[in-house]
């Protein structure tokens, strides 16, 4: 019977085993589950380990979210079980293949159910309605799954509403493989038991019974206490039967680092910027004056997992491509919701998501990129956000008031009805601090005043219009903040591309020597010669196609490098930076 029981659905839990903000150890066939039921209700069934050290995380701490491994520190999202935050690599988005597994999880009969490669769904139990149901106490049972459902069908106890008669006859109304159905009847009274065998390894299980009927009060503790009682007599019995016979060799459970959807390479697009999911528009609405919100659910299977700071490729019906920050709060997997702003002078994209894009419409977007990673490790974090730059801040201000983590939220707005997102602004209120109507001037000054002199320890995130970032930036070197301490994300690069150089590239470790012409990009030369180069804005903003140059002199075009890392000469934007001298050799 083992030999199948991978496909077979089986119960690992109660539903009462399962209260807010705790986290169970399940156990099937061999192996360990972490299972917990996060705060929107949905029960994640993972494999017992954390993929750092292998610690248990049944033993971690279940915030709502996100479940955290007690040993250092590693948070992994809701549903995805994606990794979300590494503390020793404050700065960094984990990588997505950083996945644990998951286990299929469907809450039925008052029992948690799980499987490791289900086929069809939960079965039917005649007799049992949802809703009206007593779940009784997980009996472990030291003996072999089949054993103990044999020993099942030899139960015999009280209708739940005769206790205290002696003289109960129990029937067995159907069994199969490691399930029971027993009706005990006295008189007018009847009860229907169905119990269910939980096979956690070859010699051990767990008895998991199911009445057909509630007790409140004092009458439901007569009734646990009286099953509890039987069925501890009959796992004594049971255990000591078993003894006596041969132990059955253990089953060992599969280990699996990465899943095979994660472990195989989407197909590259043409442009080089790939497409690899299908979601459907769920929602539009107004989320503030001139910004359109979207919900993007996924057409099959899961989302990948996001960290705050995140932004999506969003691939058009017309076309085109743009790309729009992730704004989910954590732990907030089943969909993402992105903010549009209506552009005055649009190319195409932001109109084409405003008036043609409706919901029920299925678009393609790229997994998700972070090169605008939030840190958890500053003793305080100050937001300053202008306009639609509030779209990532508020994915990272989610994550820290998620935590208590001390932090500022300044939103530039030119009145309250472009302050977007109200919802999410309101679990904001208590840090949450709107600027409204400022001028340039007014602007600088209340920067000035926000920012303050640099007293270590504090982390400052910018973002919002290009000319708004440049004056924050300013100020913030000149009160004496260290360019690590500030972190900034354009949404578009307003300088004007010089690309009238023509200069040669040198690939080291591709051994191969291209010429980049004039009006071409050293993104596009590379393409052509077959090389794949990941990228999104493709205009020098988001640092997805950085690249590190191991000799020559770049001509830095782009708002994503700091000063500093553009006077070290070691990276560029391939998208829109140049050469000033006649060689570049880029460490490809």
């Amino acid at each position: 019977m083992l030999e199948t029981a991978k496909t077979r659905w089986h119960p690992i839990a109660a539903s009462h085993d399962l209260p807010f903000r705790h986290v169970f150890h399940g156990q099937l066939l061999g192996r360990e589950f972490a299972v917990w039921r996060a705060d929107d209700g949905y029960i994640n069934i993972w494999e017992n380990r954390c993929l750092h050290r292998g610690v248990r995380l049944s033993i971690g701490i279940n915030d709502g979210r996100e479940l955290k491994c007690q040993y250092h520190g590693w948070r992994y999202s809701n549903r995805t079980a994606g990794c979300t935050y590494i503390p020793a690599h404050p700065a960094d988005a984990p990588a997505r293949t950083i996945t644990n597994r998951t286990f299929s999880s469907v809450e039925r009969y008052g029992l948690i159910w799980s499987a490791e490669e289900p086929l069809g769904e939960v079965p039917e139990i005649a007799g049992l309605s949802e809703g009206n149901l007593l779940a009784l106490r997980g009996i472990p049972v030291n003996a072999p799954p089949e054993f103990v459902a044999e020993g099942l069908k030899a139960y015999r106890f009280q209708p739940s509403d005769a206790l205290a008669g002696t003289s109960a006859e129990t029937v067995a109304e159907a069994a199969d493989g490691l399930s029971v159905a027993l009706r005990a009847k006295e008189g007018e009274h009847l009860t229907l038991a169905v119990f269910f065998v939980q096979p956690v390894d070859s010699n051990r299980s767990v008895i998991r019974g199911v009445l057909d009927a509630v007790s409140e009060g004092p009458a439901r503790l007569a009734v646990l206490r009286h099953h509890n009682e039987l069925l501890s007599k009959l796992r004594d019995r049971l255990e000591r039967e078993a003894a006596a016979r041969p132990a059955p060799a253990p089953l060992e459970a599969v280990i699996e680092r990465v899943s095979p959807e994660l472990a195989e390479m989407p197909e590259l697009a043409a442009h080089g910027r790939k497409a690899t999911i299908r979601v459907e528009v769920a929602r539009k609405w107004q989320a503030a004056d001139g910004i359109a919100g979207f919900e993007l659910r996924p057409v099959k299977g899961l989302l990948p997992t996001f960290q705050p700071g995140a932004h999506i490729d969003v691939h058009l019906p017309n076309g085109l491509i743009r790309q729009y920050s992730i704004t989910n709060g954590p732990g907030e997997a089943d969909r993402y919701v992105i903010g549009v702003k209506l552009e005055r002078e649009s190319k195409g994209g932001s109109a084409c998501l405003h008036d043609s894009v409706r919901e029920g419409d299925v678009l393609a977007i790229s997994d998700p990129r972070n090169n605008f990673p939030l840190r958890r490790d500053a003793l305080k974090t100050l937001f300053i956000a202008g306009g639609i730059g509030v779209t990532p801040m508020l994915a990272m201000a989610q994550a820290l008031h998620h935590q208590g983590l001390a932090h500022e939220f300044h939103y530039f707005a030119q009145n309250e009805a472009q302050l977007a997102f109200r919802d999410r602004l309101e679990l904001l209120k208590a840090t949450l601090v709107p600027h409204l109507g400022l001028g340039p001037e007014a602007t600088a000054a209340k920067l000035r005043e926000i920012l303050g002199a640099y007293d270590g320890d504090t982390h400052l995130y910018l973002c919002g219009p290009g000319p708004m970032l440049e004056a924050a930036r300013a100020i913030a070197a000149e009160l004496g903040w260290p360019e690590e301490a500030v972190h900034f994300e354009y949404f578009k690069n307003t300088k004007e591309i010089d690309d009238s150089s023509s200069f040669e590239i040198a690939l080291a470790r591709s051994n191969m020597t291209l010429t980049v012409p004039a009006g071409r990009t050293i993104l596009e030369v590379m393409r052509e010669a077959g090389i794949d180069m990941p990228s999104s804005c493709e205009q020098g903003a988001c640092g997805t196609c950085l690249c590190s140059v191991i000799e020559g002199e770049p001509d830095h075009q782009d708002v994503y490098l700091t000063e500093a890392e553009k006077k070290s000469g070691t990276k560029i934007m391939t998208c829109v930076s140049r050469a000033k001298s006649a060689r570049l050799i880029l460490d490809l």
